[in-house]
């Protein structure tokens, strides 16, 4: 069985095309991970997506990392 990861990373794939949509997944994410796994999803979607979407990466894990 996948991990709820990979889930998500799923799940990111298939709402990319949407920022909105991006977003709000991505978002649900982070709130559901532990930070090891939140660590590991940073560096996926950086990887896989800051030449689309790296204003919504920046806000995301700009916000989690200004609340530790």
């Amino acid at each position: 069985m996948a991990s709820m990861l990979e889930y998500i990373k799923i799940i990111l794939q298939k709402v990319s095309f949407d920022r909105k949509l991006f977003e709000k997944e991505l978002r649900k994410a982070i709130r559901m991970l532990m930070p090891a796994e939140i660590k590991r999803l940073r560096q996926w979607c950086y990887d896989h997506y800051a030449t689309v979407h790296m204003p919504v990466l920046n806000n995301c894990f700009e916000r989690l990392s200004s609340s530790n």
